[in-house]
């Protein structure tokens, strides 16, 4: 197993690989969040936290439908050590998938043991997916990864999350405040939706915008460029900037850049 120690804090990075993760983005989002970095810094759709780990606010409430993400930041939080064993063999990661959905199955999928099998399977799985299927089982294939650097020593990142909260469950149930700085980053508007058991479709894309276009204070959403988005957050009243993204993960090999589109309030 190749296991590396996390440094330092102003070295943090994302532990987990995520679909559309937005690292790329980091520059242009700080240089728009430094005039407000006194504030507290809200993802609704916080994801694999590449935009919070970038940014690095003081405080900061960070949401996700995705329990077993939010399982495993919490779990940084308290300063995770992973014990199990990690290598990139589809033996063993079948063997842990099918742990991760037991304990899923049980109710006990907010256990350090969950947060560890997370990581490993994030880390292992194809194309750094994180898919369930309706049931909520875990169904993404072993990978094809020619070597892997896990980490097992995630203790760094306590200190840095002493005040970030993690919560799980639908964007608008977040209890913000007017002085909130918002960043979110839906799944693009596309046909597949189904990262979780509950799909993100065009009515979730509208109901997310309209929460925005709510918040009295800045909201920025980061979203693909189509038609449809452009038009629905231009008619809310947000200044758009369209930017040019990498593809990180594709199913079909296509690695072409994507018109992404930064729509912006409050500022």
């Amino acid at each position: 197993m190749a296991v590396a120690a996390v440094a330092n804090a102003q070295a943090l990075k994302p532990p987990l690989k995520w679909a559309g993760g937005k690292r790329w983005l980091v520059p242009r989002l700080r240089e728009l969040w430094m005039p407000f970095r006194g504030c507290r810094l809200v993802e609704p759709l916080s994801g694999g936290m590449a935009v919070a780990l970038g940014l690095m606010p003081e405080r900061a409430l960070l949401n996700d439908i995705n329990p077993h993400a939010i399982n495993f930041h919490r779990w940084l939080k308290r300063g995770l050590r992973i014990a199990i064993e990690m290598r990139n063999e589809a033996a063993m990661f079948y063997t842990h998938r099918a742990r991760f959905n037991e304990l899923i199955a049980a109710r006990r999928a907010e256990t350090r043991e969950a947060a560890s099998l997370f990581y490993y399977l994030n880390r292992t799985g194809y194309n750094g997916l994180c898919r369930f299927n309706r049931s909520g089982a875990f169904n993404v294939p072993f990978g094809r990864h020619r070597q892997i650097n896990y980490v097992a020593d995630f203790t760094a990142y306590r200190d840095a999350f002493s005040r970030w909260e993690f919560t799980v469950g639908d964007f608008d149930r977040i209890a913000i405040r007017d002085d909130d700085f918002i960043y979110a980053d839906p799944p693009y508007d596309v046909e597949f939706t189904q990262y979780c058991r509950e799909p993100f479709g065009w009515p979730e894309q509208v109901r997310l915008a309209g929460w925005l276009a709510g918040h009295r204070g800045v909201a920025i959403v980061s979203n693909q460029a189509t038609p449809r988005v452009l038009k629905l957050y231009r008619e809310l009243g947000f200044r758009t900037e369209i930017l040019s993204g990498p593809r990180m993960i594709s199913c079909t090999g296509d690695r072409s850049p994507a018109a992404e589109v930064l729509a912006i309030k409050g500022l």
